[in-house]
């Protein structure tokens, strides 16, 4: 039987009871991204771009120029004051191209075909209106798509994942390693810039699979067999660590690498967000809400899904989403928990991220600041079922709804039952009043 904490029916906190299913894709669909308030793209398996309304479900554009799958994708808006501004998204594909859009067009701006392998992941740095892409090496592009500079060939297995660091720099996942490179314009007055490799980090045991920035002075990563890693983001130096995710403190005399050797998705780090305040990780099947202030874990479901968690993300509210290899998408609220002595908490979880472990005093300190300091549980709020196959991520658009993607080829936008019939209900009564069919008394 399964663990998976489940919910009725009757679903109270969950706004979501409507659905359009969008379809177009032919594969799986792996990426959304947001284009503006109300449209947004998909792109998967079949190498297409669709552009989507977010209110009404509505096919805008159907973008053909890539021949396989794609594999990063990234929004890109003009920040020119002088001229309208534009909406551009960047495609990666395997088929060794990137290709740049307009969005208001649905028209192909301008392909490069010079990757000697996959671009693997796109990021913008908005501020200095260039974009980098991350495969074999790590180049550097304007707008205009002419390349600026490009590292030498970093390793077969190439960039992974990309994070915007400050003062003009990155973190770039090579396999277990993290490199800072730093972008720098050239001093002979021309428009040339550098790309140069100022640090490696190499404090990670196994493949980074991600990366997420926190705030100006914080970035963390996440690795294959659940390292969680908090950096400094200015001189990137480890603020902490922990790898005991798994740790449930049920079995403290089973070695983390016997159980690993056993399941070694159990404990693989999916996916990483951040409200500043705290990292969301999507760990193995589970959830865990780490406060960067308090230095531990806060609040956690060890088995949020079925299967793994692939996608999680805070709402601005107190509410989580994740989403799953078992096709479900669900909602969670953040709350907090009267502190019971029968409740400790269990100390498996980053053993206080690994602070003051050998100091027996700091061990007292830590636990009387856990004695006097809030616990908080996750309790499942709304279960959305409406895939057939693994849900990969998910995009979050306010009041318009959400909207998903997966693996069985489609895409589901799930909308606030209440508003959209008080919608219809407007939009009707406008009508009626239009065509003079509502007689108005005063």
């Amino acid at each position: 039987k399964s663990s998976v904490q489940t919910i009725g029916e009757e679903q109270i906190q969950n706004p979501y009871t409507e659905l359009l299913v969008l379809k177009g894709h032919q594969d799986i669909v792996r990426f959304l991204v947001q284009i503006d308030d109300c449209r947004f793209a998909s792109a998967g398996d079949d190498g297409i771009v669709f552009l989507w309304n977010a209110q009404t479900g509505e096919k805008l554009f159907e973008l053909h120029g890539h021949t396989h799958k794609i594999t990063a994708i990234a929004p890109f808006s003009s920040s020119d004051v002088s001229e309208e501004k534009t909406h551009l998204i960047i495609t990666a594909s395997a088929d060794r191209t990137v290709i740049v859009w307009d969005c208001t067009s649905g028209r192909q701006v301008q392909k490069v075909s010079c990757f000697h392998s996959t671009v693997k992941c796109l990021t913008v740095l908005q501020r200095l209106d260039v974009w980098l892409s991350g495969g074999s090496d790590l180049c550097v592009w304007n707008r205009k798509l002419d390349l600026l500079c490009k590292t030498s060939h970093l390793t077969d297995a190439g960039i992974s994942a990309l994070v915007e660091l400050p003062k003009n720099c990155v973190a770039a996942a090579v396999g277990k390693e993290l490199i800072i490179f730093r972008l720098s314009a050239s001093n002979n007055g021309s428009e040339g810039w550098n790309v140069l490799e100022v640090k490696r980090l190499v404090d990670h045991q196994d493949n980074i699979l991600s990366l997420v920035s926190v705030n100006d002075l914080t970035f963390a990563t996440g690795s294959h067999i659940g390292e969680l890693i908090v950096w400094d983001a200015l001189d990137w130096t480890k603020q902490a660590s922990e790898c005991n995710f798994w740790d449930s403190s049920v079995h403290p005399d089973v070695q983390p690498e016997i159980k690993l050797s056993q399941s070694p998705n159990e404990t693989s780090v999916q996916h990483l967000a951040s409200d500043e305040e705290c990292v969301f990780a999507a760990v193995g099947k589970g959830i865990y809400v780490y406060n960067l202030q308090m230095k531990r874990v806060i609040a956690c479901q060890r088995t949020a899904h079925d299967s793994s968690v692939l996608h999680i993300e805070k709402l601005p509210n107190r509410q989580l989403i994740s989403c799953s290899e078992d096709g479900s998408v669900r909602i969670w609220e953040l709350r907090e928990k009267q502190q019971l002595p029968a409740e400790p908490v269990p100390t498996g979880f980053f053993n206080m991220w690994g602070f003051g472990r050998a100091n027996k005093q700091a061990n007292q300190a830590a636990k009387k600041m856990q004695e006097n300091t809030p616990m908080y549980f996750l309790e499942l709020v709304g279960d959305l079922i409406g895939h057939s196959s693994a849900v990969q991520m998910f995009l979050y658009f306010g009041e318009l709804g959400l909207a998903t993607c997966s693996a069985d080829h489609l895409i589901i936008l799930w909308k606030d039952g209440e508003r959209e019939s008080s919608l219809r209900s407007l939009t009707l009564f406008q009508k009626l009043a239009h065509n003079g069919d509502l007689q108005l008394k005063l």
